[in-house]
């Protein structure tokens, strides 16, 4: 077709397809934007790409995908999703047939999957995103109580460093000892600190100024 003879083409089709894919993972459209999503890489990959190579590309770029819905569901650290993004976008550039066509189909990718979000807003919410990590936060107000009562009862009390914390460490309290952390300060053994914060069983210390 001679709409295909256009480098910007790529733009719209990579677009799509990257939009109804990630927007498929973001909410529940019931398969439809997966469908769209699958149709319009196909036709990019069909396109411009042989059959041996064209199968190769679309498993790099559903590769890609996969990492990025492993990262969102499981890691939450964002490694495999930068994979994930950059095993995509490898594979609409070398599909491309110049340099330019490369260039369009990468920011339809980019563009495509920052879209998707929006889709949030009007479609609902996947609740696998929900099952990992909690939304709601555990608070008093709420009717949580997230501090242990004994650790609760340290808040701005003084205590002796047994070893240098660098920033973690072991106080001590009353002859009992507390793991704590710093505020990213390194403070040497037998040091005086004040119990700056408590979160559950996480302490929170600042050295004391004499």
């Amino acid at each position: 077709m001679e709409l295909f003879n256009y480098d910007w083409i790529g733009f719209v089709i990579t677009g799509f397809a990257t939009l109804f894919l990630i927007g498929e993972v973001l909410v529940n459209a019931r398969g439809l934007f997966a469908l769209l999503g699958i149709g319009f890489i196909t036709v990019y990959f069909g396109v411009y790409m042989e059959t041996g190579s064209f199968i190769l590309m679309l498993i790099i770029y559903f590769t890609g995908l996969l990492l990025i819905i492993v990262d969102g569901k499981l890691l939450n650290d964002g490694t495999l999703a930068v994979l994930g993004t950059a095993s995509m976008l490898t594979s609409v550039a070398l599909a491309a047939p110049n340099l330019t066509a490369g260039l369009y189909a990468v920011i339809g990718v980019l563009i495509g999957g920052a879209a998707s979000f929006f889709f949030l807003k009007v479609f609902k919410r996947r609740n696998m995103w929900t099952k990992i990590t909690l939304k709601d936060q555990l608070t008093k107000e709420a009717g949580y109580n997230s501090m242990n009562m004994d650790y609760e009862q340290l808040l701005n009390q003084e205590a002796v460093t047994l070893n240098d914390l660098r920033p973690v460490g072991t106080i001590s309290i009353n002859n009992k000892d507390y793991s704590a952390v710093s505020n990213g300060q390194w403070i040497p053994k037998n040091s005086k600190v004040r119990i700056v914060q408590v979160d559950g069983t996480k302490i929170l210390v600042e050295k004391v100024t004499e």
